[in-house]
């Protein structure tokens, strides 16, 4: 283990491991040959990232760079495509290359193609950790702002966005579900992920219209439950199906129910609202380091590499349960509350969130001890290298067991 970090030390450590690390990945002709195709392979077998392997998934996608960047770099629009299981999914895949292009006006737009034709084409076991791909190298290539990165989808890419943001919630500043299924997933890891649910009032297939309408009465009862974290806005459309309307770049207004739970009962008025979906995403920056963490264990994906949420971090075996985590930068303490968890994971730090120089205090379940961290360069490299994220470089890690 490298020797403790001083404050000045660890900040001199993690410029020069990123820097590091960015000119390793940026110069790496794997990912060179990513971003110049536009095509991403992922071997299950191997669990690696291997271009053209012959048992590899691949995912294509399309970029487009609109306006320019500002000086944090472009916000990242991902959007996801309509079909399933179906055969045309290449049509609405080259539909999708368009849908919500024209709402952007500075960001890099992606469109991507899901991995296979079934009702799950972009939350496919490779999907998750060829997003994850995919995000690090916008980041490199591409001078993407890590902290704008946002999630959309339209009916099979809206259970895309469902699928997707609950297991990687961390990297996301917002999200946005039109027309989807959420297929049961949980909604607890949107604590600090806002997103939009927007469906027509007749999209009876599936019952979307009503499981839309539940999905934003289950956040609001989270957000009752903690007072705090849940973030989300409902668009029930007027007199539509599977057709409405979330991308009007000229923003004029549709007429929405906006209220989930009163619309469920038969007791909403209908109202004005714009219902472009890009403009709800931009009123939201993410917060990497969170105050307060919610992460269902249960929503898991076995095939990515990245065992971390937010600021702590768990082996990939621990598949069930609810963890809670506050920390408190002024006591230098974090809070732990788990529900059906058991085993070992671990609390991430560094010195803009901790001080090292005094002992932390650890409070798990009620029980409380004292904790001396050490900062030491080792977890600096590991942690850079799990996430590919500058803000997710951490020095310390401090072991929970439950």
């Amino acid at each position: 283990m490298s020797k403790f970090l001083t404050r000045t030390e660890e900040t001199a450590a993690r410029t020069q491991v990123w820097s590091d690390y960015f000119i390793s990945e940026k110069f790496n002709y794997e990912r060179q040959e990513e971003v110049y195709a536009e095509l991403m392979y992922f071997d299950e077998a191997t669990k690696s990232h291997t271009y053209r392997e012959k048992n590899a998934v691949g995912m294509r996608y399309a970029s487009f760079e609109r306006g320019k960047p500002d000086e944090r770099g472009y916000p990242l629009y991902i959007a996801l495509h309509r079909g399933g299981q179906t055969l045309y999914n290449e049509r609405e895949y080259e539909e999708m290359k368009a849908h919500y292009r024209d709402s952007v006006t500075d960001g890099i737009y992606v469109a991507c193609r899901g991995v296979r034709e079934t009702y799950d084409t972009h939350f496919n076991p490779e999907s998750y950790p060829l997003y994850d791909r995919l995000i690090q190298n916008m980041i490199l290539f591409k001078n993407v702002d890590p902290n704008r990165v946002y999630l959309l989808g339209y009916a099979a890419g809206g259970d895309g966005v469902y699928g997707i943001t609950p297991v990687m919630a961390d990297r996301f500043a917002a999200v946005s579900m039109s027309a989807g299924h959420h297929n049961q997933i949980s909604a607890v890891n949107y604590m600090n992920t806002p997103i939009l649910l927007q469906c027509g009032d007749e999209d009876t297939p599936y019952d979307r219209h009503l499981e839309t309408a539940r999905y934003g009465e289950k956040l609001k009862d989270l957000q009752t439950e903690h007072s705090f974290g849940y973030v989300y806005e409902v668009n029930m459309h007027v007199q539509k199906q599977d057709r409405i309307i979330d991308n009007d770049s000229t923003r004029n207004t549709q007429t929405v129910w906006c209220d989930s739970g009163a619309w469920l009962n038969s007791r909403s008025e209908p109202t004005a609202r714009n219902t472009n979906a890009v403009d709800f995403l931009n009123r939201f920056t993410r917060n990497p380091i969170p105050h307060h963490i919610a992460w269902d264990l249960s929503t898991r994906a076995p095939l990515r590499q990245i065992e971390s949420f937010y600021w702590l971090k768990a082996p990939d075996y621990m598949d069930s349960g609810v963890i809670y985590a506050a920390w408190n930068a002024q006591k230098n303490t974090a809070t732990i509350t788990t529900k059906g968890v058991y085993g070992r994971f671990y609390v991430l730090l560094n010195w803009d969130m901790a001080n090292f120089d005094e002992p932390m205090t650890l409070v798990v379940n009620g029980q409380t001890r004292q904790e001396k961290a050490a900062p030491s360069l080792d977890v600096i490299q590991e942690t850079t290298k799990e996430r590919g994220d500058v803000n997710y470089q951490f020095s310390a890690k401090v072991e929970v067991v439950v």
